[in-house]
């Protein structure tokens, strides 16, 4: 029914999961069509079989709802067509397995009636429905795990995206400051620069004058002598 995923980037996650469905899936046809054949404590264990392997394949499912976000856009409504074809499948198998739990008399053979009239059918019957209860209030733990395990990696990918993010902006800022550093260098070099050629300009300066003042005492002996 569904080809394999084409192996473009962050697709083999999905792939992967998309064959482990496919397994799973087989897996619970299985042991559908073998129920009706049942009866009895056969086609009790055979149910318990089934509903865990329907849990797996809506876990699978939960999965690949998840990772087929990551999926390029140019290949997503391929996989979005597929995931449904997946999903129409599951809910089929669930209404199946539904219907064949519902069948109580295979469930239990001829002991069972939808009228009790014994004490021993009435217990039969509390039993059962006791049983029922249970296993809904396991099943709804168990998918109320599934969402907060989903919620929990979800918040760990924004948490990984956010610190990616950040690290970015370290390594951003990081490239600035030794580019300012850089700058800063230059800057120190150019006024050391300046600062040697204005001493050796006062230097100069000072010869200069020097110079003249010995001229001009000079000059003024050689007129008096």
């Amino acid at each position: 029914m569904s080809n394999p995923l084409d192996t473009d980037a962050g697709s083999e996650l999905f792939g992967s999961y998309e064959a482990e469905l496919k397994l799973v899936q087989a897996d619970l046809n299985q042991k559908l069509d073998q129920i009706p054949e049942l009866s009895g404590e056969p086609r009790k264990a055979a149910v318990r079989q089934a509903d865990r392997a329907l849990d797996e394949a809506n876990e699978l499912l939960d999965q690949m709802r998840i990772e087929k976000q990551n999926i390029p856009s140019a290949t997503r409504n391929k996989v979005n067509q597929r995931f449904r074809n997946f999903e129409t499948d599951i809910d089929q198998c669930k209404r199946k397995l539904k219907t064949l739990s519902d069948d109580r008399k295979a469930l239990f053979g001829d002991r069972y009636t939808d009228n009790p009239t014994s004490d021993a059918q009435l217990e039969q019957r509390q039993q059962l429905l006791s049983g029922t209860e249970r296993m809904d209030r396991s099943s709804q733990r168990l998918r109320d795990s599934q969402r907060l395990a989903l919620e929990t990696e979800d918040i760990g990918r924004g948490t990984l995206a956010d610190l990616q993010t950040q690290r970015e902006t370290i390594v951003h800022t990081r490239a600035n400051l030794l580019e300012s550093e850089g700058y800063v260098d230059r800057s120190v070099k150019t006024l050391r620069g300046m600062a040697r050629r204005m001493a050796t300009n006062r230097i100069i300066t000072i010869a200069i004058i020097t110079v003249l003042v010995l001229l001009i005492f000079a000059v003024i002996y050689s007129k008096f002598h």
